[in-house]
C-alpha cells in the first residue's frame, strides 16, 4: 500500500462523491462533511425547491456541491441520476453514500401492499441498483468506497417498524456481500446504522412523549443524537486512513443497541 502523509490519509481532497437524499437530515450533514473535507459532491432530492435552496447555501459556504432532482424509488430516475454523475465526474466516482430512505410507523397487520412496495423500492431497491450502476465508476477511480446508511431498526426489533426494519436489515446484509464481491475491484463497502437521531423522519415519533421517554431510557448516553454526530463517521470510512475497514456495520446510537432491556 502506498504511504501517504498524515494530512493526505485524513483528507478527501480530490475525491468525488454521490450522496443520495442530501437536502435534509443525515444526508445533509454528510454532504457538508464530505465537501468540507475536500470532496466534490453531487446530491439529489425529490424536492426541487429544497434542492435549489441547499445548493445556494453550499455555494455561499464555498463548498463544491452539485445536485439533481431525483426520486430514488423510480428506476428511470435513478438511471438518469447516474448518467449525470458519470458526466460531471468524467466516468469516475470515489464515494457513494446510499442515504435516501423513508419509513412508515404502524403495526404490521395494518401495512398495505402499496406501503410495502414503496418502502422496498425507496430504501432497498434504490440502494442495490445505484450501487450496481456506480460500480464501474467506483472501479475506475481505483479506490472506491460505498457507505450505506442503515438503521438501528435493522439490528434490533423496534415496535411498529416491521417493513422499514426489513429494508434496513437487508441493507446490512448487502454491505457484507458487496464487501466480499467487490473488494477485488478495490471497492470497500461499509454501513452506518444510526439510532435515534434528530431528523425530519424521526420528528413524528419523538413528538410521542411516551415513545421518546421509553427510547431515552434505553440509551446509555441518555439523549438523542444529532446528524453532525453521524456524518463524520461516513467521511472517515471513505478516507485513505480507513483503507482496511470493509464489510462493517457500525451503530451510532449512544449505546442503544447494547442496552439489554
Amino acid at each position: 500500500m502506498e504511504k501517504n502523509s498524515r494530512a493526505q490519509r485524513w483528507s478527501l481532497a480530490g475525491m468525488t462523491a454521490l450522496v443520495t437524499g442530501g437536502t435534509k437530515g443525515i444526508g445533509h450533514a454528510i454532504v457538508e462533511e464530505l465537501a468540507g473535507l475536500g470532496a466534490s459532491v453531487h446530491t439529489c432530492s425529490r424536492n426541487e425547491a429544497e434542492l435549489k435552496k441547499c445548493l445556494q447555501e453550499w455555494a455561499d459556504m464555498n463548498l463544491v456541491v452539485t445536485g439533481s432532482v431525483c426520486d430514488v424509488s423510480s428506476r428511470a430516475e435513478r438511471e438518469r441520476l447516474m448518467e449525470r454523475v458519470s458526466s460531471i465526474f468524467q466516468g469516475k466516482l470515489t464515494i457513494l453514500i446510499n442515504n435516501a430512505g423513508t419509513g412508515i410507523v404502524k403495526p404490521a397487520l395494518d401495512c398495505t401492499a402499496e406501503e410495502y412496495s414503496y418502502l422496498m423500492a425507496t430504501n432497498l431497491e434504490s440502494s442495490f441498483h445505484l450501487s450496481q450502476m456506480a460500480h464501474p465508476l467506483l472501479k475506475a477511480s481505483g479506490r472506491g468506497s460505498i457507505v450505506f446508511i442503515s438503521s438501528l431498526a435493522g439490528v434490533v426489533a423496534i415496535k411498529n417498524m416491521s417493513i422499514y426494519s426489513a429494508t434496513k436489515g437487508a441493507i446490512n446484509q448487502l454491505t457484507k456481500n458487496f464487501a466480499c464481491e467487490w473488494a477485488e475491484d478495490n471497492i470497500r463497502t461499509n454501513c452506518i446504522a444510526p439510532g435515534p437521531i434528530t431528523t425530519p423522519l424521526m420528528k413524528p415519533s419523538f413528538e410521542d412523549e411516551e415513545f421518546k421517554a421509553k427510547e431515552l431510557s434505553r440509551i446509555p448516553l441518555g439523549r438523542v443524537g444529532e446528524t453532525e454526530e453521524v456524518a463524520p463517521l461516513a467521511a472517515f470510512l471513505c478516507m485513505p486512513v480507513a483503507s482496511y475497514i470493509n464489510g462493517q456495520i457500525i451503530c451510532v446510537d449512544g449505546g442503544r443497541c447494547i442496552f439489554d432491556s
